[in-house]
């Protein structure tokens, strides 16, 4: 039930509004003064605050903007038997919802009072999903080379400086970048992420420059590219060492020029951007190999950040591993889990090759698979978090500990340790993806990797379908 508060000297404009909102189900409360409802709120609270702009003492206006700075985001509609167009500017200028004369009708109050409420609660809820999407992208740690990190952020975001990061795959690259959009004058602007390893060479271009009506088949309509939409934010290009030489060209114009030209167009559109890249590849050998441009690499690569592996701030892992349990937890109504000291210590001993994306795919999955509140060594195990060597894989039968697969003169016939791991992994490839009927993405989760490195995999050996 709603509670409403009304704010007027008048008694009987109080009892009127109180038997008007009251009779539609909301719980009424009143104040005869300024003072008064702000000492109210502070006891009680309320959903909606109904205001007359004359009152006895503070009048309406300077009790509107004193609660502000406790209540900024509670609904307030303005009553006046007196009201100018300055006073309602005034009004709206300390944020009041609404503005109504007096005498008001029956249905133009409720009809104010239901608009009001209605934008406080989706209000409300915008600002619920900010929250969650700003946990979703915390950078959680509090190890030295993850406060090196955070240390270059702060001086390089406010500058507008191109920034290439570099890591491993699932260290938390795109965190980084979008750690700098915060962080930056652009912030209010677009975030605007491409995966350039999980684009066809011949889609990259109007990915990123967009396409005009009839450029290619399929193109039916003029379409903007992830540039323009970009436009006076941030443009992330992940996996930049996977883009097609052709692809980096353009890119650089866009660079120097600050201009783009859309696939199947004759005329430049100027675009306000700043760039932010990412790889998990060695540039410099892609350099010297051909197969990325050096004078892309020197534009790209200003700031150059380093994001660390897991294994190189373990002391983060049972932070993160708390965090990953009680967000997904709460997120998907389950019970509150907590993980024993000696799982946190198992989990530290791990080295984690796919790094926080692997740790955090681990968790959710003992959050599902956990049948009580507190996760132990024993719930590890059963949740395919295993490995002599500190690594979590999957349950997969056929090569298990003792099997003839894994004996010594099995592993020669196959043409060595290297040969028969690579055979075991494109078995454990085909049989998740046969689980998942061809889904790549799906087979992914079942293993517990990345969708891209996924589909690399699959290209090496030879498993497209």
């Amino acid at each position: 039930m709603n509670r409403i508060l009304i704010c007027d000297d008048e008694r009987n404009i109080r009892r009127t509004f109180g038997m008007v909102l009251g009779s539609e189900g909301f719980q009424v409360a009143e104040a005869e003064s300024g003072e008064d409802a702000l000492d109210h709120l502070k006891r009680e609270g309320a959903d909606l605050l109904i205001l007359d702009v004359r009152l006895p003492g503070i009048d309406g206006l300077e009790t509107l903007r004193r609660l502000r700075g406790d209540w900024p985001e509670l609904p307030v509609i303005m009553i006046s038997g007196h009201g100018t167009i300055a006073t309602a500017v005034e009004a709206t200028r300390f944020g009041a919802f609404d503005f109504l004369e007096k005498p008001c009708s029956r249905d133009r109050v409720l009809l104010a009072v239901q608009n009001a409420l209605k934008v406080s609660r989706l209000g409300r809820r915008v600002a619920d999903l900010e929250q969650r999407e700003r946990e979703r992208h915390l950078m959680v740690g509090e190890s030295e080379a993850l406060k090196l990190v955070r240390a270059q952020i702060d001086r390089a975001a406010p500058t507008g400086a191109r920034i290439l990061i570099r890591g491993e795959s699932g260290t938390g690259k795109e965190l980084v970048a979008r750690a700098v959009h915060e962080a930056s004058d652009r912030k209010g602007g677009p975030f605007v992420k491409v995966n350039c390893a999980a684009i066809p060479e011949e889609l990259i271009e109007s990915e990123l420059f967009g396409s005009v009506k009839g450029a290619f088949t399929g193109a039916t309509a003029d379409r903007d590219g992830k540039f323009l939409q970009a436009h006076g934010g941030t443009l992330f290009l992940d996996e930049i060492g996977d883009m097609s030489l052709r692809a980096q060209a353009k890119v650089l114009r866009a660079l120097q020029e600050g201009e783009i030209e859309k696939v199947g167009g004759s005329g430049v559109r100027k675009v306000d951007v700043r760039v932010v890249a990412a790889t998990n590849r060695d540039l410099e050998a892609a350099v010297k190999a051909g197969e990325f441009r050096e004078d892309l690499f020197f534009r790209l690569n200003v700031v150059p950040m380093v994001v660390p592996p897991l294994r190189e701030r373990r002391g983060d892992i049972p932070l993160l591993a708390d965090f990953f349990l009680a967000r997904y937890c709460d997120q998907n109504n389950l019970p509150r889990r907590s993980l024993t000291d000696a799982a946190r210590r198992q989990l530290a001993a791990y080295a984690w090759p796919g790094n926080v994306r692997e740790l955090h795919n681990a968790i959710e999955r003992l959050a599902i698979l956990c049948p009580t509140a507190e996760i132990g060594l024993d719930d590890l195990a059963l949740a395919g978090v295993t490995g002599g060597g500190g690594l979590p894989v999957p349950a997969v039968s056929g090569a298990v500990a003792g099997d003839a697969s894994t004996r010594p003169a099995a592993v020669q016939a196959a043409g060595g340790l290297v040969a028969a791991r690579q055979k075991f992994e494109a078995d454990c490839i085909v049989r998740a993806l046969d689980e998942a009927d061809g889904n790549v993405s799906q087979a992914a989760r079942l293993l517990g990797i990345d969708r891209t490195n996924l589909h690399k995999k699959i290209q090496a050996y030879g498993l497209e379908r």
